[in-house]
């Protein structure tokens, strides 16, 4: 999305440079407080809609700009988070964050595709693995605003105190909840490259339906998640157990047979895969794996959550 200026605007203006230059920061802010592109993308169309809603009196009279937009787009997103919950009880199945792959691989889908605006790309780090915003969903909308803000983008718990609308002393408190949450579903995890290896092993073992490999490639205790939003069949619940998952995955590679096609890829800035089907981008794998072995899979299958992985 390349974000215009508004009618009577002068676009030559070096203010409005000032302003539009914040659109990187706030995609990235909105999405991992939301977990969503689509909703960051709204949040941030919706922030300078507010901006430029001002006179040119009110605008001059703010002494920072960038600090008023991320200030408004963090309480648009947690009045979402807010709402999200009461959302949430009637979508179908698991619910699971929105997947992205590697930024040159993709825009947010606003601009037409072929123009590649870095504004709208988010920067993958580890705040921005499938687990880590599994995670931050956990969480109660003020911990969750309050620990991004604070420990991801490093904003003094006396800003973050203003959006949140409680005291710097329960901001701490809440990062501070945020951080023991965080560190409780933390699993010590290899290097990248044999996290590829062991995804690529997998992938190897799934297209043969090797059931006793993929047994070995799984933590005991390992769960797959899928969401399918009522929009694309797939397990509703969480299957439990790495022996469960094997046999629930070996009967998903003989039922999709050889239309679908499993490539690596790259996930939320972690070794993945994606199936395509007919030509389509059908699901998209995140992998959880603690030493050699996969703890977590999670599958997208909503084709809305879908749309940066056909775009580019």
């Amino acid at each position: 999305m390349t974000t215009r200026a508004e009618p009577g605007n002068d676009q030559s203006d070096p203010g409005l440079n000032a302003i539009m230059s914040e659109r990187h920061r706030l995609i990235n802010l909105g999405y991992r407080l939301l977990g969503s592109l689509g909703d960051a993308e709204d949040v941030v169309q919706e922030t300078y809609a507010r901006w430029y809603a001002m006179s040119a009196r009110e605008q001059q009279a703010i002494e920072s700009p960038g600090a008023w937009l991320v200030t408004v787009a963090s309480r648009i997103c947690l009045n979402l988070l807010g709402s999200a919950r009461a959302r949430r009880e009637t979508y179908v199945g698991e619910w699971i964050p929105e997947p992205l792959p590697e930024p040159t691989e993709w825009i947010t889908g606003r601009s037409g595709v072929g123009e590649i605006d870095p504004a709208d790309r988010v920067t993958l780090d580890e705040s921005v693995t499938m687990a880590f915003l599994v995670v931050l969903d956990a969480m109660t909308p003020a911990e969750r605003v309050a620990f991004v803000l604070h420990d991801v983008f490093r904003y003094p718990f006396g800003e973050v105190a203003e959006i949140v609308g409680r005291t710097p002393a329960a901001c701490r408190q809440l990062a501070s909840s945020a951080r023991r949450r965080i560190r409780n579903s933390q699993t010590p995890a290899g290097p990248s490259a044999g996290q590829a290896g062991i995804v690529r092993q997998f992938k190897t073992a799934w297209e043969a339906k090797d059931i006793d490999a993929l047994i070995g490639l799984l933590d005991p205790d390992a769960t797959a998640t899928a969401d399918g939003g009522g929009l694309a069949v797939t397990h509703l619940h969480p299957i439990l157990g790495g022996e469960q998952v094997a046999h629930a995955y070996a009967e998903i590679s003989r039922v999709s047979g050889d239309r679908t096609t499993f490539l690596e890829c790259t996930v939320n800035g972690l070794p993945g895969l994606v199936a395509w089907r007919d030509g389509d981008i059908a699901t998209v794998f995140a992998f959880e794996i603690a030493g050699d072995r996969i703890r977590h899979i999670w599958a997208v299958r909503n084709p809305e959550k879908l749309r940066p992985w056909r775009i580019g």
